[in-house]
């Protein structure tokens, strides 16, 4: 899969290429990505890529035609490689809230650019002009889109089959069954008399499946409640489960 990343700052992304999971996996070519610059597609000597806001308030509102630019060299570059363009999303506080299931359901696009907005918006022509979807990764206000974009890139790569060294390792993660994941321990079995719950060391591999599912449904109940009513709402309790979150309650 391949990302276009369009940023005020393409120094950042090399956390996410060069390091970790998401390193090895551009390292190894399963996943690449193109950071573009939106200054080297501004006109003016200054590289201006803001300007206050029609009708006056605080901030600074990105200028729509530094960012149609950048777009048109990126669309360019895809026809000269002769690859298809995919979607454009804009990660921004008014998008839709990113998930797990946003996640594995995004990596169908084999080309996907991503806008990483700054100052106080972006110039809503570019929006509906160009942008095909927006993403939140929450409700809360960041520098930039920066580090969104970073998170949802994340997110889908570890997904992308050969990028993690266990493939089974994605299927266990929170959010995947609707449920936040069980806890996990390691060695020593026991450290400062705190010791490894025993189901987990006796080998039989139904019970273990058993107590990691009640687990995870009481740390999803405790914690987020939400889930639980999500889960049952989509049909992913069983009648075990039920009776499970009954007791919990009771």
């Amino acid at each position: 899969m391949h990302f276009d990343v369009v940023t005020l700052f393409p120094e950042m992304f090399t956390a996410l290429t060069k390091s970790g999971v998401t390193g090895r996996a551009c390292e190894h070519g399963l996943t690449t990505v193109s950071t573009w610059n939106i200054r080297d597609f501004c006109e003016d000597p200054r590289k201006t890529v803001d300007d206050r806001a029609y009708g006056g308030g605080p901030g600074m509102v990105m200028l729509i035609k530094p960012l149609e630019e950048t777009l048109a060299a990126i669309q360019k570059s895809h026809q000269q490689s002769g690859i298809e363009s995919g979607p454009v999303c804009l990660l921004s506080p008014q998008g839709k809230t990113f998930s797990q299931k946003l996640a594995t359901d995004m990596l169908k696009y084999s080309n996907l650019t991503l806008i990483c907005g700054r100052y106080e918006a972006v110039d809503q022509r570019f929006i509906d002009r160009n942008v095909d979807f927006e993403l939140s990764i929450g409700d809360f206000v960041l520098s930039g889109g920066e580090i969104p974009a970073m998170a949802v890139m994340d997110a889908m790569i570890r997904l992308i089959p050969g990028v993690l060294g266990d493939e089974n390792s994605a299927l266990q993660d929170s959010f995947v069954n609707g449920l936040l994941d069980h806890p996990h321990y390691t060695r020593p079995e026991i450290y400062e008399n705190l010791c490894v719950p025993d189901v987990l060391l006796g080998g039989h591999h139904a019970k273990i499946m058993d107590w990691r599912r009640q687990r995870s449904l009481e740390l999803t109940l405790k914690r987020r409640p939400d889930l639980i009513e999500a889960a049952r709402a989509n049909g992913l309790l069983n009648q075990d489960d039920e009776l499970f979150l009954k007791e919990l309650s009771e």
